[in-house]
């Protein structure tokens, strides 16, 4: 029988890599639902080539163009119409919609299927308490998708994690690991999004420069796997080869190392547990033979100072800290704050009195979340530009 798919964000980045894995498996999978907001051109050919028997498209005027195309398909204009699409669970859903706006949905989808792969680092760290009470109400089984945390997850998933004693997460260090922090003063967007080894979208390149990316996903981690801050570690590895180290108390130490390619943990989250074969380049023992692993420097990576801010509790600080960090990035890429001064307004605007309450409070709904994301946007804007 045929694996049911559905795909939240089926034309960004992992979206057409999870599209790209089912297309030499047609035999295997059907895919249910697929969804999209303005990317119409790319969404047309994959309803020609994957005959989905949903489709959702967001932006009311591709909506329309799409609406008009499919006479004879389901075609709806809302992410809140999954509730009144499935009538049973279907085996997989990739959970990939960028940003804030991908929260949602996913809480909305998780009792609508068997296994949730999430690549949504907000909808983790922002509302992981509320993800995770719906993924155990619904028995559904959650794989990240984050090659740094799909890594953690397959090293630990059959060790108890009273067993661990350090996790190590490696961050290449960007496109400016090699400069000085004088030179820093003078980058620009079109620098800063040159990633030099994964291709990626603007705001998660400008995130690996500043390495708020690593920050991000060390909280991720926290809360997926329910492990303190205070056993991960971060290393800066240019090749970006290595994904994970963890060291046990027995003293194993156990490493995932893979290429740069998100197909690999994607393949392995739609494969789990089976006998199923993915093309990928031979070990890499030159890389293995000089790992270049490196203390992060925390002049040129000032960000590296929020880990010993961030509260061990669940609270709304992930929040204000996610929404601070994204509104900086879309100052700087259209060019209304500098490259460092993303990383000292965060840390300078972390810190005022307005937003030290948040620390203390825990998210308790989604209205709660994007209520805050809306009104620190809003107070970021204001204070950068004065």
């Amino acid at each position: 029988m045929k694996k049911k798919i559905a795909i939240l964000g089926s034309t960004g980045s992992i979206g057409k890599k999870t599209l790209d894995i089912l297309r030499n498996d047609k035999k295997n999978f059907d895919i249910f639902l697929l969804t999209a907001n303005k990317n119409t051109s790319l969404l047309i050919k994959q309803i020609k080539e994957f005959n989905p028997k949903n489709i959702i498209i967001t932006d009311d005027k591709n909506y329309k163009i799409v609406k008009k195309k499919f006479k004879n398909k389901k075609v709806y204009d809302s992410l809140n119409k999954i509730n009144s699409i499935f009538k049973s669970k279907i085996d997989y859903t990739m959970s990939s919609i960028s940003g804030f706006n991908g929260l949602k949905p996913t809480l909305e989808i998780i009792k609508f299927t068997k296994t949730i792969a999430i690549a949504n680092k907000e909808s983790i760290i922002c509302g992981w308490n509320l993800i995770n009470k719906q993924l155990k109400k619904h028995k559904t089984n959650f794989i990240p998708i984050d090659s740094e945390h799909f890594s953690i997850w397959s090293l630990i998933k059959n060790s108890p994690h009273e067993g661990i004693d350090k996790i190590i997460i490696t961050a290449s260090g960007g496109p400016f690991l090699k400069k000085t922090y004088k030179q820093l003063k003078k980058i620009n967007p079109i620098d800063a999004i040159k990633h030099p080894n994964w291709k990626m979208g603007k705001k998660i390149s400008i995130d690996s420069a500043t390495l708020m990316n690593k920050i991000f996903e060390v909280i991720e981690a926290k809360k997926i796997f329910n492990i303190k801050f205070n056993k991960f570690k971060i290393l800066i590895h240019p090749q970006s080869y290595i994904h994970a180290i963890i060291k046990f108390k027995n003293g194993l130490i156990k490493i995932i190392a893979h290429d740069t390619d998100m197909k690999i943990p994607i393949f392995n989250s739609l494969y789990n547990n089976e006998n199923k074969t993915i093309h990928s380049k031979d070990i890499n023992l030159k890389i293995l033979n000089n790992l270049k692993l490196q203390e992060v420097d925390p002049k040129k990576f000032p960000v590296i100072k929020l880990l010993n801010k961030i509260p061990n509790k669940e609270s709304l600080f992930e929040t204000l800290l996610v929404t601070v960090n994204d509104e900086l990035v879309d100052l700087f890429l259209t060019k209304q704050v500098s490259f460092q001064n993303i990383s000292k307004n965060l840390i300078k605007f972390l810190n005022l009195n307005i937003f030290s309450k948040y620390k203390r409070q825990k998210p308790n709904n989604l209205a709660q979340i994007v209520k805050l994301n809306s009104f620190v946007r809003l107070k970021t804007k204001t204070l950068s530009i004065l």
